[in-house]
């Protein structure tokens, strides 16, 4: 994974930064890191989560390694706008689970000059994007790709194999329904 290195480090505006990648590539950990910083800095963060994504807590954020951070849990993107007022940093996980009026929300955030920063999957179990995370590669000032280890053959993963059967686009899950796969050995199942 590279490391978030901004030329310059913007002054008097606000900006966008996502991480996008498949399962098992450390987006939430990285999300955690920057956001831990912003604290450290002493800056005001408030990090929010889809309501659907209830697989380790219900008031955290959670890494599959297990880091974790108090978190948020909202059903629409205009809560988060709302709950932001008083923010400096705005941490965002799962972006893949919110609709694309997440778009609008981050961007009226980073114009009232705060840092907004974004995790999710970059494409679903099919290899196909998965919306909002596009639009939200577009107008982001920063984007960190992030890879895991392919399980099959220990090459570079950017795919989310699902192992389990279902045509549902969605299906929140861990390691008991996906894996990290690489271009090479990632297959849509029928």
């Amino acid at each position: 994974m590279m490391e978030f290195t901004p030329h310059s480090t913007p002054k008097n505006t606000g900006w966008i930064e996502v991480i996008a990648g498949c399962m098992f590539s450390g987006k939430t950990e990285e999300l955690i890191r920057r956001l831990r910083r912003a604290r450290i800095a002493k800056q005001n963060v408030v990090v929010f989560k889809p309501l659907i994504d209830n697989r380790y807590s219900n008031t955290e954020i959670v890494s599959h390694s297990e880091q974790s951070l108090p978190s948020i849990t909202v059903e629409t993107p205009s809560e988060i706008l709302e709950l932001s007022k008083n923010a400096q940093v705005i941490g965002i996980d799962e972006a893949q689970f919110f609709s694309n009026d997440l778009v609008d929300v981050v961007n009226k955030l980073a114009d009232e000059g705060k840092r907004v920063v974004i995790a999710g999957l970059d494409l679903d179990y099919r290899g196909i994007p998965f919306e909002p995370m596009p639009q939200l590669l577009a107008v982001a000032e920063y984007i960190t790709k992030t890879l895991a280890i392919c399980v099959c053959c220990g090459n570079p993963a950017d795919r989310t194999q699902r192992t389990i059967h279902s045509s549902e686009r969605v299906i929140v899950g861990a390691a008991d329904s996906y894996e990290a796969r690489c271009r090479k050995c990632h297959y849509i199942p029928e």
